[in-house]
């Protein structure tokens, strides 16, 4: 899903990145935008994504990749192009009848113990890639279930990498001193 921003002065109009940001990732940039600190236990996925606004940072990507929850409570994540969803069906909505029942697709693999799609040449995510990319599967997999395991997606890191990614503020300032 695209996402947009206007920020007169600081943001390039017509710019683009290839950059992923989730809703999320609000929560550290509005952070990291006042200077403020966001504690570790604080917004476990949220990456600031200030970097990329200001165009000052487009080497490093923000973030490998992004975990996404469906509406059954199902985890899908994403990294580049991949999308690995670990269970079947649409997590959640209901294909099966009423007004979404024009916009069921058949389960083609109905033997998968997930799903995976290649977002940039299937955005409807149409064709299930598990048996034909089985290493990416695992491995996407794998980085799913330690997310799930550690509860969180931004590290517990340096200072540095938490200031980079709105866990720290950007000036620290002593104890009684103004701002």
């Amino acid at each position: 899903m695209p996402f947009l921003a206007k920020w007169p002065g600081k943001v390039h109009p017509h710019s683009t990145t290839p950059q992923i940001v989730c809703l999320t990732d609000v929560m550290a940039t509005c952070a990291a935008l006042v200077h403020a600190p966001l504690p570790e236990e604080a917004a476990e996925d949220s990456f600031s994504f200030l970097p990329v606004l200001l165009g000052t940072d487009e080497e490093q990507p923000v973030r490998k990749d992004i975990l996404h929850q469906t509406i059954s409570l199902a985890l899908a994540i994403r990294e580049g192009p991949w999308k690995h969803l670990d269970h079947q069906g649409s997590g959640g909505n209901r294909y099966d009848r009423g007004e979404l029942l024009p916009y069921a697709l058949p389960e083609k693999e109905p033997d998968a113990p997930g799903q995976l799609y290649h977002l940039e040449r299937d955005p409807g995510e149409t064709t299930n890639l598990s048996f034909d990319y089985p290493d990416v599967a695992r491995r996407l997999k794998a980085k799913l279930e330690q997310h799930k395991s550690s509860g969180h997606t931004r590290p517990r890191c340096d200072r540095e990498t938490r200031r980079r990614t709105g866990g720290e503020p950007r000036n620290t300032r002593k104890e009684g001193t103004a701002s």
